[in-house]
């Protein structure tokens, strides 16, 4: 499965960082973990902290598959909103969740700094506003969900947000103290280049063919014929679970992005908040650490790359077209257009701990808009599970759920 088409900007802007081996060897390891995007990169972070042996494995190039499609928006909000998942499973249950992703920004902010990574990480604002003036009832219903649990929002009316962001006919919104951009696809890089030096073996361009498993671990033979004998294999694979698993766990959807050319006009108003509206599916924007516009959205069913990608003309019309509906003052040019897959859960929650079928594993399934801050859940939560400890959260996320 391609996950990515076009030009992704991340791909274009940062160039080959780095380059790793094909495996040409076998080897023994404590864990193997399988995708070298953003979740395996940080799975391996905290591995190494906790003095497992291990070895990172990815069929591409490191950090080319979802990684560098992500428009990299840090959000503590789950695509289901907080009232929302409160009934499907608890308000006590949906709060930790929320709150579980709001620390998440801020630990990923403290790796960023350990590592001296220069990714552009900034902590910003998160404004959600409405689209129409029917759904400024469900969105002040969230609005109280999330004010009544403590996290730190506000009401913004629509002359708010236009006198404050140049935004044109919206319906009012919530304003969140909690959020950040980031280069994702550096960041991964450089923390993949930090975990290299404390000793974690990298292999890229590496397929794997079989695996079998034993009454201690797991063998995987790859496609050079090597193999690797792992006490643990964490699978860190995103959307390409979906051909592991026999179950429909999750829905594959498109989604399409466009980045505007450099601006020389003045946009700070902008650059500090992250934006997202109530339609269905949702449109997000925000500015880039180079003066661009970055605007996502018009996501569809997936069907295969090439239904995917022959979209992407049409969304790069309809996306642009938005944008002057909602900056009609602001000067763009499309410089980039692309698309990437993703998943969608019925509850919005990723998938992280065991599954029947596979013995002495784990996955790491950061599904949603903000798999990023699920992937820094799941490493903790994989962390416990190989100490054989509980995670408070790890039966939310649970297969079968």
């Amino acid at each position: 499965m391609d996950l990515t088409s076009n030009e992704p900007f991340w791909l274009i802007k940062n160039g080959l960082l780095a380059s790793y081996p094909s495996l040409k060897e076998d080897f023994e390891t404590d864990v193997l973990i399988i995708g070298a995007g953003i979740t395996g990169s940080l799975m391996a972070y905290k591995c190494l902290a906790k003095n497992y042996k291990t070895i990172l494995l990815d069929k591409r190039e490191v950090a080319n598959g979802s990684t560098s499609a992500s428009t990299s928006m840090l959000q503590y909000e789950i695509d289901m909103p907080l009232y929302k998942l409160s009934e499907m499973i608890g308000q006590s249950a949906a709060e930790a969740n929320y709150w579980a992703c709001y620390h998440a920004i801020d630990e990923l902010q403290a790796i960023v700094e350990k590592v001296k990574s220069d990714c552009g990480f900034k902590k910003k604002q998160s404004l959600y506003f409405a689209t129409t003036k029917k759904d400024v009832v469900n969105l002040r219903k969230e609005f109280e969900a999330r004010q009544n649990c403590g996290l730190p929002v506000f009401w913004l009316s629509s002359k708010d947000i236009e006198n404050t962001y140049q935004i044109k006919k919206t319906y009012g919104g919530i304003l969140s103290k909690q959020g950040g951009s980031i280069d994702i696809f550096k960041f991964t890089h450089d923390l993949l280049a930090y975990n290299h030096k404390k000793g974690l073996h990298i292999f890229d361009k590496t397929a794997i063919t079989a695996i079998s498993y034993t009454k201690n671990g797991a063998k995987v033979t790859t496609g050079f014929g090597n193999t690797i004998k792992a006490k643990k294999i964490i699978y860190c694979n995103g959307y390409e679970s979906t051909e592991l698993i026999k179950e429909k766990f999750v829905k594959l959807l498109s989604t399409y992005a466009i980045i505007g050319e450099q601006n020389d006009d003045d946009q700070s108003h902008l650059n500090d908040t992250l934006f997202w509206n109530t339609e269905a599916p949702y449109v997000y924007m925000r500015t880039t650490d180079d003066n661009r516009i970055l605007i996502g959205g018009e996501d569809e069913d997936f069907i295969n790359d090439k239904k995917r990608d022959g979209l992407l003309n049409e969304k790069n019309k309809k996306l642009t077209k938005k944008l002057k509906k909602l900056l009609p003052n602001y000067q763009f040019r499309t410089d980039f257009v692309w698309a990437g897959t993703f998943g969608e859960t019925e509850d919005g929650l990723p998938y992280i701990g065991t599954h029947p079928d596979f013995p002495h594993s784990y996955f790491v399934l950061g599904f949603g808009g903000n798999g990023i801050t699920f992937s820094v859940i799941g490493m903790n939560v994989i962390q416990k599970m190989l100490q054989n400890k509980e995670h408070p959260l790890q039966t939310y996320y649970r297969f079968g759920r």
